[in-house]
């Protein structure tokens, strides 16, 4: 109806960008045990800012949450399940990389840990397991 305001159109629902990142540091895998909702282990991550890029929020969040800083950073994979995220539907863009400096959880992490390959938890939060074992299959890990 002219005259009318489409609200869907001025507020319009999209999944969440976000970054996960799989570090690699000291022959293993970089986690963070998350302190908030919902609880686990995870790979570094988070929410991308506006005005942000997907790569500048990927160092961003490692250091915030690992205190690493970030070597050869690449896109591995994009992943989109609604499901993925029992808050919002998000979509990561999920990256690799080798982390320089100390392992130390800050900022949404309670704790950051190297784990070794043959022991990565089974239980994460979120796809993350499934996005690191697609990851150590695509690079032969496995």
């Amino acid at each position: 109806m002219p005259g009318q305001i489409d609200h869907a159109a001025r507020h319009p629902r999209n999944p969440v960008p976000t970054v996960d990142i799989i570090i690699e540091f000291e022959g293993g895998i970089v986690l963070i045990e998350r302190a908030n909702p919902p609880h686990g282990w995870a790979l570094p991550g988070g929410f991308i800012d506006y005005g942000e890029s997907a790569e500048r929020a990927a160092a961003r969040e490692a250091r915030e949450e690992t205190g690493l800083d970030l070597e050869g950073l690449s896109q591995f994979h994009v992943y989109s399940d609604p499901r993925r995220d029992c808050r919002m539907h998000t979509i990561t863009v999920v990256f690799s990389a080798r982390g320089r400096g100390c392992v130390e959880g800050g900022d949404d992490a309670k704790l950051a840990r190297v784990f070794a390959i043959d022991e990565l938890p089974d239980e994460m939060a979120f796809d993350h397991r499934r996005i690191i074992d697609d990851y150590l299959r695509e690079r032969g890990a496995r």
